[in-house]
């Protein structure tokens, strides 16, 4: 680990010396006193940031998971390290040029004038213009990761889905489903945002609430701040959960596994407390004017090294295939991998996990997030032929404290019959 983290602090300041050629020649009509503050101020603000880093991971402090502070940590360094990611193509193609256009210089003076050739530079000077157009580029993902640290996170965003099915039951023709996914209490710093989310989502009326999975960070002791105001949300036919893969405390250290037992043991009661009904591996009748659909939950079951708790067969056992079934799974890896094809035919998969990464863009009829590259189905709807998964923004966010581009989301589903 400690290995780990010094090849990459190298490997930072490699990029950070290679873009401050870029400030050094932009700044090259500055006073001496401007250039010295400016040339302080970016090494001060970088060396402080890897100071920090560098201390935590001697003493073991990033054993102790994504605490708020770790959280912030991680803000800066992808504050410090995305924009200058982004422009290090310009610079390299810049330095490709000069180097040819040097060289080819070299050759032909060498050639035409040898005697004068021990007086040339070989490297020509970088320009002006190129390094303050980098520079002018970068300020672009820097005010946007600004902006998504400051604003973004907890500008709430309502997706309003319709979707139609010919097995569902007259009865529920129009029943509105608002979905919360991904919570992350622990990384919360703002009540009063908060608190105005729970309105948003107590404002859109609908019949059933459900939450796809993970609550907190790590610990159950984060939602003991937030109990009281998670639990104003309101839904007439009653509010669901499941448990996503940080529910379970796996990423940080326990004395003992009874301690990690009586932590997934308090955060079950926590949201009892709530008002929500925790579906492990098992299945509820929704019922509304003498009819029925079903509501199913498994506790999570991922992929790509991710726990799998989680028991479908379990969960629907019993069911007809004809029966209309909602399931809740925190993961979308979990549609493909067993739900889609399960032979008692789920209708309509909801869950979360991705967060959209917290970054990317997302304009009408074109959204796009590198998450993209590890889950096919990472934002919205997907599927078709009588069988959907939609994918949840989330609520909350996790590891860097910030959204850019993929704000968080309130999901609410409206099901038609036919």
């Amino acid at each position: 680990m400690k290995q780990r983290m010094l090849i990459l602090l190298s490997v930072w300041f490699l990029i950070d010396l290679y873009f401050f050629q870029a400030i050094r020649t932009a700044s090259a009509d500055l006073s001496s006193v401007s250039r010295d503050s400016l040339y302080s101020l970016y090494w001060l603000s970088d060396g402080l940031i890897l100071s920090i880093i560098l201390y935590l991971s001697l003493r073991g402090g990033l054993r102790e998971g994504l605490t708020r502070h770790i959280s912030w940590l991680m803000g800066f360094m992808i504050l410090s390290l995305v924009p200058k990611l982004v422009v290090l193509p310009v610079l390299f193609m810049e330095d490709i040029s000069r180097l040819f256009v040097s060289g080819y210089g070299w050759i032909r003076g060498m050639t035409d004038a040898p005697e004068h050739m021990h007086s040339a530079t070989f490297f020509i000077a970088r320009k002006k213009l190129v390094s303050e157009l980098t520079l002018a580029i970068a300020a672009l993902p820097f005010a946007a990761i600004i902006f998504g640290m400051i604003r973004e996170k907890y500008h709430y965003r309502q997706h309003r889905v319709t979707l139609h099915f010919k097995d569902l039951p007259e009865a529920f023709d129009g029943f509105t489903i608002t979905q919360l996914s991904d919570i992350h209490a622990g990384s919360f710093d703002r009540a009063a945002a908060v608190e105005q989310g729970i309105e948003l989502i107590n404002r859109q009326g609908s019949d059933l609430l459900v939450f796809t999975g993970d609550m907190v960070n790590n610990k159950a002791e984060e939602m003991e701040p937030w109990k009281e105001i998670f639990s104003r949300l309101e839904a007439p036919y009653g509010k669901y959960s499941v448990l996503g893969n940080h529910d379970y405390g796996d990423y940080v250290p326990w004395p003992s596994r009874e301690a990690k037992q009586d932590n997934l043991r308090r955060l079950k009661e926590i949201q009892a407390e709530m008002g929500f009904r925790l579906l492990l591996n098992e299945q509820v009748e929704i019922e509304k004017d003498g009819q029925h659909i079903s509501l199913a939950g498994i506790e999570n079951w991922g992929l790509r090294g991710f726990h799998q708790y989680g028991d479908l067969n379990k969960a629907v056992a019993g069911l007809d295939r004809n029966r209309f079934k909602i399931l809740l799974s925190h993961d979308p890896s979990h549609w493909e991998a067993e739900a889609r094809l399960h032979p008692r035919h789920i209708h309509l998969a909801l869950a979360g996990h991705t967060h959209g990464m917290q970054f990317g863009i997302e304009i009408p009829g074109f959204k796009w997030s590198p998450v993209k590259y590890v889950y096919p189905e990472w934002a919205g709807i997907y599927g078709g032929n009588e069988q959907h998964l939609y994918v949840n923004r989330g609520f909350g966010f996790l590891g860097f404290p910030g959204r850019v581009g993929i704000r968080p989301e309130i999901t609410v589903i409206t099901l038609k019959k036919g």
